[in-house]
C-alpha cells in the first residue's frame, strides 16, 4: 500500500514539474533524481530519473546548496556558470518539499544570461556615453574660464578658443543626437517598417548631400542611376543608414574614390558602400558596430566621429529584418553591404 502511494506521488510530481516551463528537478535525500521535466531534460541531457544528482551535475555549490537543504530544511539559493559549449549563467533556487513519505528538495534554474548580458552592456554604454562627453565639456569650460581669465582682452586667443569651443559644442550635439537617435531605434526594434520606399532615391539625396564632403575630402564619389528598388522601410532611419556609410567611406578612404550600387537581387534591396581606402585588420571586423568602439580613436574623433554610426545602421538593419556585412582587408579598401527585403516581397 505504501508503495502504491509513493508511486502516486511521484507521478504527481512529475507532472507537477513538466508543467512549468523552467528547468526544474526533483532531488531525494539519497541524492537520487526523482523527476526531471521537459526544459532540465533539453539544458542537461546528462541528468536522469533515477540516477545520481552528481552524475547529470557537476556544479559543486549546487550540489553544497542541495545537501543544505536537507540539512537545515531551510530554503537555498546558488549560481552556477556554465562554461561549455558557450557560457551561460544560472541562478539556482532550492527549496525542501514533502514526497510522499519522504523529504525531498526542489531545484529550480533560472538563466540569467541574457539579463547580466544588458547589465553589462548598460554600464559599459554609461561609462562609454560619460567619458565621450566628459572631454569636450571640460575642453570648452577651460576655455571658458581662460576667456573669462587671462585672455579676456586678447583678440587673437579669443578667436581661436571659440572655434575650437564651436567645434567641441558640435561634437557633443553630434553625440546627444546620435544617442538619442539609438535610442528611438531601440524602443521601436520590435516593430517592423511597413512603408515602401525607393531606396535608390534614399541613397541618391544623401550622395548629393555629401558632395560637399567628398569634394573637401578629395573623393570622387561613384553611383550610376538606375530604376527604383522599394523596400519595406522607415525613410528618416534609412536616410541615417545612407548617410553614416557613405560619409564613413568619404572621410575614412580618402582621398580614393567611393562606389556606391544599389540593386534588386534575391527578393532584397542590396545597397553596397566600397571604399578604396587602407582597409580595415580582420581582428576590428567583429566589433565595429559597438557602441563607441573605435579602430583609431584619435582618428575618428579628429573627423568628427561619435563612434556610434555604425552601431545606428546595425540597429536600422535589424528593425528592418534585413543583413549586413563587411568585407574588408588591409590595404584593399572596404565593403559594406546592406540587404532589405522589397516591398513586394514583405507584402506576399
Amino acid at each position: 500500500m505504501a508503495e502504491a502511494k509513493s508511486g502516486a506521488a511521484t507521478v504527481e510530481v512529475e507532472a507537477l514539474v513538466n508543467a512549468l516551463p523552467d528547468p526544474v528537478f526533483v532531488v531525494g535525500p539519497d541524492m537520487l533524481v526523482r523527476a526531471v521535466n521537459a526544459a532540465t531534460a533539453k539544458l542537461l541531457p546528462a541528468l536522469r530519473q533515477n540516477d545520481l544528482l552528481v552524475r547529470g551535475l557537476r556544479a559543486p555549490d549546487v550540489l553544497d546548496a542541495v545537501d543544505r537543504v536537507f540539512k537545515s530544511g531551510q530554503t537555498q539559493a546558488a549560481i552556477w556558470i556554465d562554461r561549455f559549449p558557450i557560457e551561460r549563467h544560472f541562478e539556482i533556487h532550492l527549496a525542501p518539499a514533502e514526497l510522499a513519505d519522504e523529504r525531498a528538495c526542489v531545484v529550480a534554474l533560472r538563466d540569467v544570461t541574457e539579463s547580466r548580458r544588458i547589465e553589462r552592456m548598460r554600464s559599459d554604454f554609461v561609462a562609454n556615453a560619460s567619458h565621450e562627453l566628459r572631454t569636450p565639456l571640460a575642453s570648452v569650460l577651460g576655455f571658458i574660464e581662460t576667456l573669462q581669465g587671462p585672455a579676456r582682452n586678447d583678440e587673437a586667443a579669443r578667436e581661436k578658443f571659440l572655434g575650437i569651443m564651436a567645434e567641441q559644442a558640435r561634437r557633443m550635439a553630434r553625440l546627444v543626437g546620435d544617442l538619442l537617435s539609438l535610442s528611438r531605434i531601440e524602443q521601436n526594434l520590435h516593430i517592423r517598417p511597413s512603408a515602401a520606399e525607393d531606396l535608390r532615391a534614399i541613397v541618391s539625396q544623401i550622395v548629393d548631400g555629401l558632395r560637399a564632403l567628398a569634394k573637401e575630402s578629395g573623393v570622387e564619389v561613384r553611383f550610376a542611376a538606375g530604376e527604383p528598388v522599394v523596400v519595406l522601410g522607415d525613410r528618416d532611419e534609412l536616410l541615417r543608414l545612407a548617410e553614416n556609410l557613405i560619409e564613413n567611406a568619404i572621410k575614412y578612404g580618402a582621398p580614393a574614390p567611393v562606389d556606391i550600387s544599389v540593386e534588386a537581387k534575391d527578393g532584397q534591396g542590396m545597397l553596397t558602400v566600397r571604399d578604396h581606402g587602407p582597409g580595415i585588420a580582420a581582428e576590428h571586423l567583429p566589433r565595429l558596430t559597438e557602441r563607441f568602439y573605435r579602430v583609431d580613436t584619435t582618428a575618428s574623433r579628429a573627423k568628427g566621429g561619435t563612434g556610434l554610426g555604425l552601431a545606428l545602421v546595425k540597429h536600422v538593419v535589424a528593425r528592418h529584418r534585413g543583413r549586413m556585412s563587411i568585407e574588408s582587408e588591409p590595404g584593399k579598401g572596404a565593403t559594406f553591404s546592406v540587404a532589405l527585403p522589397l516591398a513586394d516581397q514583405g507584402a506576399g
